[in-house]
């Protein structure tokens, strides 16, 4: 599945929330303090590409890596129309993941739980710095009777607050996927909507697409075309068996009168079952899909793929509404600003002639 997307840090001056952070709690000023601390460690292990490219300590992978994420950055400036001062830099952090998000929701209820942050409003996700500290919320919101899920990431943006460096944590990906990384980060820092977790991440994945598939075509790639669109197909079947397991535990919660929560308790659980067995019969064996069976899925982990792909259909009907102009297309979503969260909710929710 798609990368989560967290933003830590996103103040100009961490500094200046400071008077902010000292009326808060105990917790809240934790919190702060170790996104400082991870934003800062960035900082400090980040070297420019072209100082890395040119040591000779470092491994040709990476170098190879770098080169292409060059080439990348090169091409979202000149044919995307997306901001391309961020990955001009390396990090090394020599972990698997940059943050572990953390995403809840009530135990019969698909509605995220939703936190607020300075600058960005409310999103769908905590992120840590640590794993540890991580797991250490995910339980105490787990005894809080929550659906939790805890997942790592391997890439965030600071949403053009700050030049966000190339991570190690990315690298591994293949050469589409690393564009696609790229392309969805970079359209963070085009147009960001304080609170609309579901509207930021569908743009940045439709958009993310649209930019890879021009990137191939540019490189007359054919092939790669092929086979990139014969995986979006593949994933596409995957996501739309899980939001359609989402909207049937929306009308389970909502439309279904129980004798007690543990018979509601196994309801659930059935549609999660059912859930893998419609996936298998219809030949979808994707590793999250399947990974430690039904016990493992439950609200929140279902989020996590509502809140990327859910208005995605959405973005698409409107990029094919503007011709495939990309300045057409993102004048209209940026200036979809002004509306309320319902009306661009019922713009891209209505389909199209």
């Amino acid at each position: 599945m798609a990368r989560y997307t967290g933003v830590m840090m996103s103040a100009r001056n961490w500094f200046a929330l400071l008077p902010a952070l000292l009326a808060c709690s105990c917790g809240t000023i934790k919190f702060y303090t170790q996104a400082a601390g991870g934003q800062l460690e960035i900082w400090r292990k980040s070297r420019p590409n072209a100082a890395v490219l040119a040591d000779t300590k470092v491994d040709e992978r990476v170098k190879k890596r770098l080169r292409l994420i060059e080439e990348l950055r090169t091409f979202a400036a000149d044919h995307l129309r997306l901001p391309a001062k961020s990955f001009g830099k390396y990090c090394d952090l020599k972990r698997p993941h940059v943050v572990w998000v953390v995403f809840a929701a009530p135990e019969f209820s698909v509605e995220a739980r939703r936190w607020w942050y300075p600058l960005v409003g409310h999103l769908k996700y905590r992120g840590f710095f640590d794993e540890k500290d991580a797991k250490v919320e995910g339980a105490r919101l787990h005894k809080q009777g929550l659906d939790v899920f805890v997942g790592g990431v391997d890439a965030y943006s600071t949403l053009g607050y700050f030049k966000d460096p190339v991570l190690n944590t990315f690298l591994h990906r293949s050469d589409t996927e690393l564009a696609e990384l790229i392309f969805h980060e970079l359209t963070h820092a085009k147009v960001f909507i304080p609170g609309d977790t579901d509207f930021n991440e569908a743009f940045a994945t439709a958009n993310a697409e649209d930019g890879v598939r021009r990137w191939l075509r540019s490189k007359n790639d054919l092939a790669g075309l092929r086979e990139y669109e014969a995986g979006l197909k593949r994933s596409r079947r995957a996501i739309r068996l899980l939001l359609d397991t989402r909207d049937r535990l929306k009308k389970l919660y909502t439309l279904h009168d129980f004798a007690s929560p543990e018979d509601e308790r196994r309801a659930k659980q059935r549609v999660f079952e059912d859930m893998l067995r419609r996936g298998g019969a219809s030949g979808i064996q994707t590793r999250i899909l399947q990974k430690n069976g039904a016990a493992a899925w439950n609200n929140a982990r279902l989020n996590t793929v509502a809140a990327y792909y859910t208005l995605v259909p959405g973005f698409e009907r409107l990029m094919k509404k503007h011709g495939g102009n990309l300045e057409s297309f993102h004048q209209a979503v940026e200036a979809m600003r002004k509306l309320k969260d319902e009306e661009r909710l019922a713009i891209l929710c209505t389909p199209g002639p």
